[in-house]
C-alpha cells in the first residue's frame, strides 16, 4: 500500500507489533501467577518472574526488529511504551500489595506512567506520536531490573543480604522515573507552545 506522499506504507500487522501485542497479553499472566500464593517463595513465584524478565527482555527485541527491517509505524510506537507500563506499573501493584514495596513508590512511578501515556493520548489526538525518550528508556531498564530482582527470590539462594541490593536497583529506578518525568514535561511545554503557535 503506498502512502498519500508517494512512500510505502508499512503495515501495523508486522512481527516487531505483533511481539508487542504478545507482551500485553503476557502481563494478566503475570499478575495471576505473582498473587495466586500470597507471593509465597514457591514455583508460582519462580513463574511470575520468569514471565516477567521474558516479557521486559521483548521491548528489545521488538524495538530492534522494527529499526532494523524498516518496520517503525506509529502503532508500535503507541502501543511499545503501553505495554512496558502495563507490565512494570502492574508489577509494582502487585509487590505493593504483597506488603513487599512501599505504596508512595509505587504511586509516584505509576502516577507518572499513567501522567505520560494520557499526555500521548491528547497528542495522538492531534496527530502527534511522541516515542520514548532516551531517558524514558533508561528508566524502563532500570525498572526492569529492579523489578526483576524484587520478583525473584534470590534471599532463599543467597540469603537476606540481596534484599539490600534491591532497595539500592529499585532507588536508581525511582530516581530515573522522575528525571525521564521531568524531561516529558518540558517536551509537553515545548509541544503545548507549538501548538498555540499554529493556531493563530
Amino acid at each position: 500500500m503506498t502512502a498519500p506522499d508517494g512512500r510505502d506504507r508499512i503495515s501495523n500487522w508486522n512481527l516487531p507489533n505483533a511481539i508487542t501485542i504478545l507482551r500485553i497479553v503476557m502481563a494478566p499472566i503475570f499478575f495471576w501467577l505473582l498473587l495466586a500464593d500470597g507471593g509465597a517463595d514457591g514455583p508460582m513465584r519462580w513463574w511470575a518472574a520468569v514471565i516477567f524478565i521474558v516479557a521486559i527482555s521483548t521491548d528489545w527485541v521488538d524495538g530492534h526488529l522494527a529499526r532494523s527491517r524498516g518496520l517503525v509505524t506509529d502503532l508500535g510506537k503507541l502501543l511499545d511504551p503501553i505495554a512496558d507500563k502495563l507490565l512494570t506499573s502492574g508489577a509494582l501493584v502487585c509487590l505493593s500489595i504483597l506488603g513487599e514495596l512501599w505504596w508512595w513508590v509505587t504511586i509516584l512511578i505509576v502516577v507518572r506512567e499513567v501522567g505520560i501515556t494520557v499526555w500521548r493520548f491528547v497528542e495522538l489526538g492531534r496527530g502527534t506520536v511522541v516515542p520514548a525518550s532516551s531517558g524514558g528508556k533508561a528508566k524502563t531498564f532500570a525498572q526492569a531490573i529492579a523489578i526483576s530482582l524484587f520478583l525473584t527470590p534470590l534471599w532463599t539462594l543467597v540469603g537476606d543480604w540481596i534484599i539490600w541490593v534491591n532497595w539500592a536497583a529499585m532507588a536508581v529506578a525511582l530516581v530515573l522515573t522522575v528525571w525521564s518525568g521531568l524531561l516529558y514535561v518540558r517536551d509537553a511545554i515545548r509541544l503545548g507552545r507549538e501548538h498555540r503557535a499554529e493556531s493563530r
